[in-house]
């Protein structure tokens, strides 16, 4: 049995426990007289208090940064369909663009086919009319020298005379 209960050995005045026991509950009597519980409780309640305001510091920067998140994956997305329009707009004009070049390049071709049909034709009725100038110039001393022949010898040629009367028609 514990030494406490028996009630001659504890409450004996010569018996140390006893004053140990005595000192603490006066101890205690003073602690609770000082206010040192109240001061132990607001203490807590202040940590308490500032516990709750870091957790709802907390909680509005999470919610903050769960808007912002929220801000961003919009922005994104966003991003991601005018970066879809935009390369939809870039291939729509290089599809015009190579239209466009392929009918000014055809435009280009059908020009410099026609320049060069106009050059050929002008070079072929050039050299038309050099081979008709120098069929006329021919033609023109070969009637001289047979003019020349003839008023030297005074005969007449009945062919001669007609090839000659047919070279002005088909030098025309």
């Amino acid at each position: 049995m514990p030494a406490f209960l028996e009630f001659e050995h504890f409450y004996n005045l010569s018996n140390p426990e006893l004053w140990v026991g005595i000192g603490l509950l006066i101890f205690l009597g003073i602690l609770v007289v000082a206010g040192v519980p109240k001061m132990a409780a607001a203490a807590l309640d202040a940590k308490a208090a500032k516990i709750q305001a870091d957790l709802d510091e907390a909680a509005r920067l999470r919610a903050k940064a769960e808007a912002l998140l929220a801000q961003i994956r919009q922005e994104k997305a966003e991003a991601e369909a005018q970066a879809a329009e935009m390369m939809a707009q870039a291939e729509a004009d290089a599809r015009r663009l190579e239209v466009e070049t392929k009918a000014k390049l055809e435009e280009t071709l059908a020009r410099r086919q026609k320049m060069a049909e106009a050059r050929i034709a002008q070079a072929e009725a050039q050299a038309s009319a050099e081979v008709k100038a120098a069929a006329a110039d021919l033609a023109a001393r070969s009637a001289e020298q047979i003019l020349t022949a003839r008023v030297a010898g005074q005969t007449k040629d009945p062919l001669l005379d007609a090839a000659i009367a047919q070279i002005g028609d088909r030098l025309n």
